[in-house]
């Protein structure tokens, strides 16, 4: 389905999906993609009725509670011009899998297709929709990225990011090897396989020390939490960041797993 447009010469309303992650573990995230959407020309919103998109019960079977969740999804976004994630996970639960849930439906199915035509990933959103080529940022240091699963294969986010990174004054990226291989997180994965997620993790990191970036970026929050967790209990010095707050250029604040100063 092709993404509705704004009225010609109107800013598109854009909802912000903050995710459950973000909103709990790292609000800087959402104020950078706040900036960077406004700065791209949106009037952006965030629906105070948003809740979690409802793939932990997806992904453990439990169809009824997420198709539940997911209606309040529907409910609360579908007002909007479109609906962008800080997430490649969470945006492709509602794009690829919200389909899924509703099929078949008369009532619900064509509000969830109609929500997927319009739901985007934060960078994705910025360069295939708004033409964004540039931020105003600056990062003096090497970064690495990590294609997380859901933005790289169901969303085909690669290329995005890299594109705007490239305009960050000060920025080198070194790329590692493998930079599209699972970091080991997968959601619940991580809960019920533990053993398998942290053999897949130390994999990762270890190809994220030998690239030799001094911060690891990437767009979805439950990666970053995996890695820099794993980074930190093998005491590397990477500092691990989502991409948006450093294409927004806040990154004042510590790092993923950092205390900040003056705090014990």
């Amino acid at each position: 389905m092709t993404a509705p447009a704004a009225a010609a010469g109107s800013k598109p309303r854009v909802a912000l999906f903050v995710t459950c992650l973000v909103d709990l573990f790292r609000p800087t995230v959402g104020f950078a993609a706040v900036k960077l959407l406004e700065d791209a020309g949106c009037i952006v919103e965030v629906p105070a009725a948003q809740t979690c998109c409802g793939q932990p019960a997806y992904n453990s079977g439990d169809r009824a509670d997420a198709r539940a969740v997911a209606e309040g999804v529907i409910r609360a976004f579908e007002g909007y011009d479109f609906v962008v994630a800080p997430s490649g996970s969470c945006a492709g639960m509602i794009k690829a899998h919200y389909g899924e849930l509703f099929h078949g439906d008369p009532n619900w199915w064509p509000r969830a297709d109609a929500l997927a035509g319009k739901t985007f990933e934060l960078v994705s959103f910025l360069v295939d929709v708004m033409g964004v080529t540039q931020v105003e940022a600056a990062f003096e240091g090497s970064v690495t990225y990590h294609d997380s699963c859901s933005g790289l294969r169901e969303l085909g986010i690669k290329a995005q990011p890299r594109s705007l990174l490239g305009t960050v004054d000060g920025l080198t990226l070194k790329e590692m090897k493998d930079t599209d291989v699972c970091c080991g997180f997968g959601g619940t994965f991580c809960v019920k396989y533990g053993e398998i997620s942290d053999k897949i993790v130390s994999k990762k990191t270890k190809n994220i020390r030998e690239a030799g970036a001094g911060t690891l970026l990437a767009g979805d929050l439950g990666c970053l939490m995996n890695m820099a967790g794993k980074l930190k209990r093998e005491g590397s010095g990477v500092e691990v960041r989502h991409v948006a707050e450093v294409l927004a250029g806040m990154v004042e604040g510590p790092a993923i797993g950092e205390k900040r100063k003056g705090r014990d």
